[in-house]
């Protein structure tokens, strides 16, 4: 951490104007380094020269590299290769995704683009889904945006600016009326959030906007930060995760600080890949997913029962052996039983659907004893506990 604070001292620049100079104390793991600095500091002054710090954080909250330093501040420098540094690398490679794609597909309206385990993704609303032509051509455009080395810039704009800068963007439009509880939306929470609205421009080396898009940030301090990227794979997404909204077009990605650290993770999920459960239990006869049944829904071939009995049989005798008993419990039961557990207050909207058995009619369709609810069972210990009443 660095902790900045007002010194107090002046000095006269070349022309005689007095400099106000601001105490800077940069705390790293390994030491600490105390720095007279101007009060226009940012953090690039402070760790420009730095390729491997994308980002700062003052006071706790991640910043820019572009802002400047106040009395007082704390100040840490945030590494590409960190959790916070890797989050905002893949951040801004995901605003280059989405720049990309409009400038190849300018129609194409966007969506939300948050950063994600090893990677990104970005939503888009399109006219046809992305072939992979489309994707390997978006990636080429990736790398000319890369190569012009484009700065991030941040803008705190107004509600009213902001709408008027994206009127075309429908989906912004939607994000900039929630911005007081993003935090409920799906990846909304990178676009807004936190009481300001902030919009961030790509800027060219000539000045000159580029693009740009509603962003929380931060971002990396300019495009050529972004060495080593590749995008995975395409799917469909409902907007906000809702599946009455628009099906849009979702394009994931991934970043990595070097390409070494790209090839390393490609290599990885290629490992992954030659020990996917589903290839191997097709390809050693093991066990199958029919659509029929339903998604995740196994049925096991006679091969894959010998394999599941022998793991069953092992984890009981293990059990047994540790002194542990067993107990069996039907899968489901009346729904008073749930009631009084409480599970249907907490749980009934991620259980199944209650049955009504019991009921009986006569001939003439009259009810002859009133039927009752069950559910399955969302788990076994209010069974267990009626064995210990």
């Amino acid at each position: 951490m660095a902790q900045a604070a007002r010194s107090g001292h002046q000095s006269s620049d070349p022309e005689g104007s007095p400099v106000v100079s601001v105490s800077i104390t940069v705390v790293r793991p390994d030491s600490r380094e105390a720095q007279v600095v101007e009060t226009t500091t940012t953090g690039l002054d402070l760790f420009g020269s730095d390729r491997t710090v994308v980002a700062m954080r003052v006071d706790g909250e991640l910043r820019d590299l572009s802002r400047e330093l106040a009395e007082g501040d704390e100040v840490e420098p945030v590494s590409i290769d960190s959790p916070d540094g890797l989050n905002i690398l893949r951040h801004s490679t995901g605003h280059v995704t989405a720049q990309a794609v409009q400038s190849l597909y300018p129609d194409t309206k966007l969506g939300i683009g948050p950063f994600i385990a090893d990677g990104y993704y970005y939503d888009f609303d399109t006219e046809r889904p992305f072939t992979p032509e489309d994707v390997a051509a978006i990636e080429k455009q990736m790398g000319q945006i890369v190569r012009e080395r484009q700065k991030f810039v941040r803008r705190v704009v107004a509600e009213d600016e902001a709408r008027a800068e994206l009127a075309s963007e429908p989906y912004k439009l939607e994000l900039i009326g929630i911005k007081g509880n993003a935090g409920d939306t799906e990846g909304a929470s990178v676009e807004v959030g936190g009481g300001e609205l902030t919009i961030y421009d790509n800027v060219r080396r000539d000045g000159s906007v580029a693009w740009k898009d509603l962003c929380r940030g931060p971002h990396v301090p300019h495009t050529g930060y972004l060495n080593a990227y590749a995008l995975m794979r395409t799917s469909a997404a409902y907007w906000r995760g809702d599946q009455r909204n628009a099906q849009l077009q979702r394009v994931y990605g991934t970043s990595w600080p070097t390409r070494d650290d790209l090839k390393a993770y490609k290599f990885r999920l290629e490992e992954a890949a030659k020990r996917d459960h589903r290839k191997l239990g097709a390809e050693l006869d093991l066990f199958s997913f029919p659509d029929e049944i339903g998604s995740g829904l196994p049925v096991f071939h006679p091969k894959g029962a010998i394999v599941r009995m022998e793991m069953e049989d092992y984890s009981r005798r293990r059990h047994v052996e540790e002194g542990y008993e067993f107990a069996y419990t039907p899968h489901l039961t009346k729904a008073h039983l749930f009631e009084t557990s409480g599970h249907l207050d907490w749980y009934a909207d991620g259980m199944y659907p209650p049955m009504h058995l019991d009921e009986e009619r006569d001939a003439e369709g009259n009810l002859r004893r009133q039927g009752q609810d069950y559910y399955m069972k969302p788990m076994n210990c209010p069974m267990h506990c009626l064995i210990f009443r």
